[in-house]
């Protein structure tokens, strides 16, 4: 090894260069990184409990970029992630994520939303109080656990047993067909 390779080497070493490419830390740059990652949580917590804006949609919005941009805060001051270390594995690694991470969320919220609007339940059914009701096309409502059987709404008689302390009354889904007897099972 000559004089001046082993003077460059030093000079790298004492600076922080790595051969492998990674990026040196200074204490200011993790201050630098605290600092940012302090305030990008105080304006958060500050718009949702003090709620300058009254949307709620635009603070959700904000709340959620403040998340992002700290989310890169990291990686770059306490992560190190660059396009320079790691000969740019640890960037093309975060985007594989992302894309990952992309396709997951909206998959599932998407699987969400269509579960919900698929499986409604037809004929205007509400839950109040621990009843449902069924407005258009039922012919009853039914009664949760440990309370007595009333006669239901549109006058049909007697109550059938559904094995668990509950009663069910005279439901009809809207079918043309007269209400099930409640007769013996």
């Amino acid at each position: 090894m000559s004089s001046a390779s082993h003077a460059t080497n030093s000079h790298d070493e004492a600076h922080g260069h790595h051969e492998g490419g990674e990026s040196h830390s200074t204490i200011s740059g993790y201050l630098t990184g605290f600092v940012l990652s302090v305030v990008l949580t105080v304006i958060p917590f500050w718009l949702v409990m003090a709620r300058p804006i009254e949307d709620g949609v635009l603070t959700s919005i904000l709340v959620i970029f403040l998340a992002v941009a700290q989310i890169f805060v990291h990686m770059v001051y306490f992560l190190h992630m660059d396009a320079k270390s790691e000969g740019g594995w640890t960037v093309m690694a975060l985007i594989f994520t992302v894309v990952l991470l992309v396709i997951t969320i909206s998959g599932s919220l998407w699987v969400m939303y269509h579960l919900n609007q698929n499986m409604m339940p037809m004929g205007g059914m509400h839950m109040e109080d621990g009843e449902m009701e069924m407005n258009a096309g039922g012919a009853g409502h039914m009664i949760p656990r440990n309370e007595p059987a009333s006669a239901p709404a549109d006058g049909a008689s007697g109550a059938q047993s559904n094995g668990g302390g509950g009663t069910m009354q005279g439901v009809d889904m809207g079918s043309s067909t007269a209400p099930a007897s409640h007769g013996d099972h």
